[in-house]
This record gives structure tokens, sequence and C-alpha cells, in this order.
């Protein structure tokens, strides 16, 4: 890794600590106290503005939402993280759209797509990528993938790896990040009565010092309007042993990670076991939510990314 001046961005070092999504334990401690067929696809366009073009495709029946932003065979596809929706990415999808085809999803179960009752699983959110870039006939994308949106991502070149031309990681795991007794204590919290308090708490210990008050209400909205037996299903496809194999990603991997002390300190080393062709940065001073807490930052990074390899066809 190069150095970096002093608070830039991408700055490597050891200092300040914030509370991660996968930093479990630290709830865990707080709380104890107190087919692979190819999918059906329709499609349906909804409003158009300045934002990009809202429209639906299906998975098995089930309405999936995504906003499309720009033309071309190849696009930057914005998976979000638990719980959360497509608005994440707000900071991002316009001005990544100066440069490139943009394609911000919500996931099965999240935001504007349907709700149905069933398993969500990463093999089912990585269908659903499949689906939206089947409707809007994108053949090849570089998937961003923050918290959850990692190991979608990552399920998703294990199934279509001639889709898949890079991933960028955006403080979201390559390994397992809890032990089997620790995410079922997890898992039945999130069951119980009291989730949504449960969920606040954590949510609470990710919002970085800089996090503006619009954004936290963003936040806090999408996981309050996230179904409880959605985020348990999903939850649990996060915890499923077959989703963290060994195997490798042998396309360019940008990973953008905030500083943070649950990985341990061979955090680096370990991800280059799965993605050798990686290009690693940790982030001081911020939470878990870094595109919305230093989006200027984190844009730069990521279109230094493609530049550097060579990566997506530019809009005209």
């Amino acid at each position: 890794m190069a150095k970096i001046p002093r608070n830039s961005f991408t700055r490597l070092s050891r200092g300040q600590l914030h509370r991660y999504l996968f930093c479990a334990a630290a709830l865990f401690f707080s709380l104890t106290i107190a087919p692979l067929a190819n999918p059906a696809i329709s499609s349906t366009k909804d409003d158009k503005s300045s934002a990009g073009e809202s429209r639906y495709t299906t998975l098995d029946g089930a309405r999936v939402h995504y906003v499309n932003y720009g033309k071309g065979s190849e696009a930057l596809i914005l998976i979000h993280g638990w719980t959360m929706n497509e608005d994440n990415w707000h900071d991002q999808a316009t001005e990544f759209a100066k440069r490139n085809r943009v394609i911000a999803i919500d996931l099965p179960g999240h935001g504007k797509s349907d709700k149905p009752q069933l398993t969500y699983s990463m093999d089912l959110f990585a269908r659903a990528v499949a689906a939206v870039m089947s409707d809007a006939k994108v053949k090849r994308a570089v998937l961003v993938g923050h918290s959850m949106g990692t190991p979608i991502a990552r399920q998703f070149y294990r199934k279509y790896p001639e889709k898949t031309l890079a991933i960028v990681i955006v403080d979201g795991p390559l390994r397992p990040f809890g032990e089997k007794a620790m995410m079922d204590s997890l898992t039945a919290t999130f069951r119980g009565p009291n989730y949504k308090d449960a969920m606040g708490q954590m949510f609470a210990g990710m919002f970085g010092p800089s996090l503006s008050a619009e954004s936290k209400e963003r936040i806090t909205a999408s996981r309050l309007n996230t179904p409880q037996y959605v985020l348990v299903s999903a939850w649990e496809g996060m915890a499923d042993p077959s989703i963290w194999g060994e195997d490798k990603v042998n396309i360019p991997v940008l990973a953008i990670m905030a500083n943070n002390p649950f990985f341990g300190p061979d955090l680096e080393q370990r991800y280059r076991g799965i993605a050798p062709n990686m290009e690693f940065r940790l982030v001081d001073n911020v939470g878990h939510f870094i595109m919305m807490e230093r989006p200027k930052q984190f844009n730069e990074a990521v279109l230094a990314f493609l530049d550097k390899n060579t990566l997506l066809k530019k809009q005209k």
C-alpha cells in the first residue's frame, strides 16, 4: 500500500475507532446485558427525472426496482447493504453517471422492490442483479457493494464471471465476520419483539463523526421500512457458511474499508488471500457509511480505480 498524506481520505493508519455493522460482538455484549434457472424477466418504466429513470423488472414473479442513469452495454452497478436501499448512493449515482452508465438497485425485500415471504439469500440477491442487468441490456458491469453488498457481488461473480469486470468493496466482508454462537444470538434478537431497538443501537454505533443528520435520517427511514422477516432472512443469508469459501476473485478489486480493529491487523493480507489483484485502502475517522460521509473523496477513489484499470466505456 502506498503512503498517503495525513488527513487524506486514503491515509493508511491504525487510528480512530468506530463501531461497524459487522462488529456484532459489541452489540452482542450490550444486548445480553439489557433453483439456479434464468429469472423470468419483464420490465416496466416509472418516472423519469434528473435523478435517473426509475424502472422495474421481475425475478421469480416479484418486482425488483432499480434506477438507471445513461445508456450502454457496460455499467457501474451500485448494491446497497443490509436493510438499506438505492438511496444510499444518492451522492454517487449522478456523479458517476457523468462518466459511465450507472444502475442503483433496490434489492428484493428492500426499498421499492416487492417484499414477498421467501428466503433472502445472497444467491437470490445475485440473481436479482442479473435480472436487472438483463432487463437493462447490460452485458458486463463493475459491481460496487456496500456492506452486505460485498458478499452479494462475490456471489454474482461466482455465478456470472463473464459479466463481472471488477468489484468495489465498501466496508464489506470477504471473510466470515462472527462466530456461529454470536450470529445465532443476534438472529434470535432480530426475531424478537424489540428488534427495532436492537437495530437502533447497532446503527447508532455505525454512524461516523461527520455523517450528516440528513444522512442519518435517510438510513434510519430505510432500516425501519424493511420488514422484520426480510432483515432476519438476509442476516441468516450472510451467516451461511457456504458463501465464505476460499475461491479466488481473479478480477480487479478495490477495497475501501473504515479503519476498524474488529477485523484485526492483518485484514489486508486476509483479503488478498481471496482477491490477489486488489487495491486496499483504509479510511480514518469515518463510520460504516463511507460513501455518504465522505462522498467527494469516495467518488474520486472509485473513478481513479476505473481509470487505472481501464474499466467501463465512458459515455459521450
